[in-house]
């Protein structure tokens, strides 16, 4: 499957996800000057901004989650609550759903590296 399909695929199942855990999606594929947030959402006074991983195993998603990436979503997100100051209030975090094969998609809560 073409890598850019599965990454479409994947953020669509980490959406699905999300929405059954409660959550309302406020973005997907988010674009900022800093680079790409792949899912924004919210649920109660939670905002989470979510780097999504589609890789053959789990080990291989984990292995793909870089501190370069992270710091590139924390400054995306700064835009994009700078632009929806209502949030300022809200608890923020940064999370990842890792989809390996045909596992259940894991949803990584609050990831710092």
């Amino acid at each position: 499957m073409h890598t850019k399909y599965k990454g479409y695929v994947g953020e669509f199942i980490a959406a699905l996800l999300l929405m059954l855990k409660g959550f309302k999606i406020l973005a997907r594929r988010y674009k900022t000057s800093c680079g790409e947030i792949d899912i924004i959402a919210k649920r109660g006074e939670l905002v989470i901004f979510v780097e999504v991983k589609v890789r053959k195993d789990l080990q291989k998603c984990f292995d793909a989650i870089t501190e370069r990436q992270i710091q590139r979503i924390r400054r995306a997100s700064e835009i994009f609550l700078q632009k929806c100051r209502w949030f300022g209030k809200y608890q923020i975090r940064y999370d990842v759903v890792l989809i390996a094969g045909w596992r259940w998609p894991m949803h990584v809560e609050n990831v710092t590296l």
